[in-house]
């Protein structure tokens, strides 16, 4: 990757962290921890890698992103805001009754939301689904899926992980965003999921490790399982919990708390002055 295109992610990756932190504190409620360490992932899929046109949502060969932890919404939305699908004064409604950004994604009242989520463990059964109809009707589409990994201790994920290397959807990449918190405590204390890696391997498909705020190492995880034929892909993210904001990272009380007002300034203080490690 060249340094323009690099320097390019990491300015759109600090735009969406303000975007999360200012959108849930005037929400007074959102889940801020988790949607902030995913964000290099999702900014490297949707300004990067994906195959997108945000004007045109529906278009039948874009490829698709499914969030299956649905919590982590302002992610998402920041990242449609900032690719071009609604205006970012949007972001101003999240948690509205009467707007249209929900506490979790709606398919059918936001553009570019491609799967309706919240109920943890779905997200890679319907990206399965997703993925088997591309492979039906002749499509090359792809299907990106954020997977948390407390999302892991539900037994569906298993079940989908089962059924996709069944079926050999090579078009299917699920990334695991490992920042090692869930809204009760460490993953490891509520029901510890190791080894992960090598589940995913046991269930058949091919696994990668990667840091999941390395821009470099993303891209390169994404052309690998562009390149593997036969089985689907899983990359198991190492993150921060609450990446970029130095007083929530790695603090499960931020699971599920909007800043206050003084945090919030605090928060885009922090960010105004942040660079990538």
């Amino acid at each position: 990757m060249d340094e323009t295109k690099l320097r390019e992610l990491q300015e759109r990756a600090l735009a969406v962290r303000r975007d999360i932190v200012e959108m849930i504190a005037l929400a007074g409620s959102g889940h801020p921890g988790g949607s902030l360490s995913g964000v290099e992932i999702a900014c490297a899929l949707y300004f990067h890698a994906m195959r997108i046109r945000p004007a045109e949502p529906d278009w039948p060969e874009r490829d698709r992103f499914v969030l299956s932890k649905g919590h982590a919404a302002p992610l998402l939305y920041a990242v449609l805001a900032q690719a071009g699908y609604f205006p970012r004064e949007e972001l101003k409604g999240l948690r509205r009754i009467d707007r249209m950004l929900q506490g979790h994604p709606d398919a059918k009242g936001t553009p570019g939301v491609e799967v309706s989520t919240g109920s943890l463990g779905q997200g890679i059964a319907v990206a399965n689904g997703i993925a088997l109809a591309g492979k039906l009707d002749g499509r090359d589409y792809r299907v990106y899926v954020l997977v948390g990994d407390g999302e892991l201790q539900e037994g569906l994920v298993w079940e989908a992980a089962m059924a996709a290397a069944h079926y050999r959807l090579d078009n299917v990449t699920v990334f695991v965003d490992y920042n090692g918190f869930q809204i009760d405590g460490r993953i490891q204390d509520v029901m510890n999921p190791d080894p992960v890696p090598d589940k995913w391997r046991a269930f058949g498909w091919h696994v990668l490790e990667i840091d999941g705020h390395d821009f470099p190492q993303i891209l390169s995880a994404i052309d690998t399982a562009r390149s593997v034929q036969g089985k689907p892909t899983a990359v198991i993210a190492r993150t921060v919990k609450g990446k970029g904001i130095s007083f929530m990272e790695n603090q499960v009380g931020w699971h599920g708390v909007a800043p206050k007002p003084d945090e919030l300034e605090r928060a885009l203080v922090e960010l105004a002055g942040w660079q990538p490690a």
